[in-house]
Order: C-alpha cells, then structure tokens, then sequence
C-alpha cells in the first residue's frame, strides 16, 4: 500500500541560503533523511514556469509556459494532480500567490486553500496556511498535501537575494516546516524544496544562483545521506507517485528518485 507525501516548497529558496540561515531543523532533515543541495531547475528560472515543470515532469517547451502567465497548454499533459485523482488520491493545496492555481484541473484536488499575500502580508499568509494544512490533515488524513510559501521570494525581491532580510525569512520559513513535520503521522513522507534560486534582487538566467534548489526528503523507508545521482525539478512528481504506489503519466520526462533514496 503506497504511503502519503506532504510537500512544502518554498518559493526562491537558494540551496546555499540553508546553510547561512542556520535553522536546526534543515540539519535535522538531511540526518534523517536523503537529500540534494545540487538539484536543478528548468529555463526560464521564473516561478510558474517551473511549477508547471514540477507537476508536469516536463520542461517548459512542452508545457508551454515561459513566464507568470498561464495559457493552456495546446496538447495538455496530466499533471501530478491530476495522476492522483485518477487512483482516487486525495489532495489539498494551499498556496499564497493566486497564478498557482492552474497546476490543478478543476476536479483533480479535493481541498484548496488560497490566502493572498497580496492582499494580506506573505508573513501571514505563510503562518496561516501553516495553520490551515497542519488542520486539515489532522482532520482528514489527505493522501498529498501541496503547502507553498511565497514570503522567501518577496524578500528576495525586495531586500536581495542572501540578504539579512532574506536570510531571516528562509529561517522563518523552516520553522514553519518544523511545525508541519512535528504532527506528521508515520506513513507520511515529508518533502522540502524551491523552484529557483535568485541573484541580486531577481532570477530567471541560466547561472547556478538562479538554477540550483534544494531538495529534501524524509520518510520512515528513505535512507540517510546525500542523493549521489543528478537531481531535477522534473523528477519531483515522478519521485511523489512512486513513493505513492501511483504510476507515472508515460509522457512525463523525469525519473523517481525512489530507487536512491529508499532504505535497502
């Protein structure tokens, strides 16, 4: 029987900003769990665009999207959403920047939670759909919870990327990841990661500040110690359904990182 994933992504989080902004529990993580601070992201290095890549587990030629507008893809792909619901999966998605929403087809999540960081302050946002996650999957035990968490990447713009402010923010941020980890029930499989990185006060080239992400993943079968083989963006969702004893789409590019992870 296939286990259950939470993911938490933190929106421009750079894979050197963990080990500056010193939070106890990203050790913590990469202790108990298999690991990257080498993973790659997909051209253009822009926020939307690489979602689209993690969902989908294909680059942005195929799906289409090269900036922060969505446009339907000509010939859709199903995306990891959309594999789930096929199996009767469960989901719930909390976001706090409103383009996110098109990762899902209408019907494809069971739960979605929008609170703008627009309208609100991302500091809010984050610590309220924290809040709205850890609830619901107290209370109804989802199959894949999706948590995003926009604030990283405001500050980035506003402050610089590895800036104090910046710096302050990713710590932030993992403390919010502490509290959702600290209520998980053991068949879930908690995973951390970004889209991109980010230079000065903006990303979206091909240089490894904005094309290096991090990606961490901790479950009761996933072994310790660093991912020795490549790591990508498009290999999340693959990595995701087979943690979940759900098949890959055959059209998706990437690959499970199960069999380098999983305890032998």
């Amino acid at each position: 029987m296939g286990q259950k994933v939470v993911m938490v992504l933190i929106d421009g989080m750079r894979a050197d900003s963990l080990a500056v902004s010193g939070h106890p529990f990203i050790e913590q993580m990469k202790q108990t769990g298999s690991y990257t601070l080498d993973g790659q992201t997909v051209m253009p290095s822009v926020t939307l665009p690489c979602h689209m890549s993690l969902f989908h587990s294909v680059p942005p030629e195929r799906h289409g999207i090269v900036e922060n507008v969505y446009t339907a893809q000509v010939r859709p792909i199903p995306g990891l959403y959309e594999q789930l619901a096929a199996q009767r999966k469960v989901s719930g998605h909390f976001h706090n920047w409103s383009e996110l929403r098109d990762l899902a087809r209408p019907g494809s999540v069971a739960h979605n939670c929008f609170i703008s960081g627009d309208w609100h302050t991302f500091e809010y946002s984050n610590q309220e759909l924290t809040k709205q996650a850890i609830t619901y999957i107290q209370e109804h035990s989802p199959d894949f919870v999706f948590l995003y968490l926009g604030k990283v990447d405001m500050d980035g713009h506003r402050f610089g990327w590895m800036s104090d402010e910046y710096i302050q923010s990713v710590y932030d941020s993992w403390e919010l990841v502490e509290q959702v980890a600290n209520i998980l029930p053991e068949e879930y499989n908690l995973i951390v990661t970004s889209d991109h990185g980010g230079h000065d006060r903006g990303h979206g080239m091909n240089i490894p500040e904005d094309m290096t992400i991090p990606f961490l993943l901790r479950g009761k079968n996933i072994a310790t110690g660093e991912i020795s083989e490549k790591v990508s963006i498009l290999d999340i969702a693959p990595t995701i359904v087979d943690l979940m004893d759900v098949p890959a789409h055959g059209e998706w590019e990437g690959k499970s990182l199960l069999p380098s992870c999983k305890k032998k």
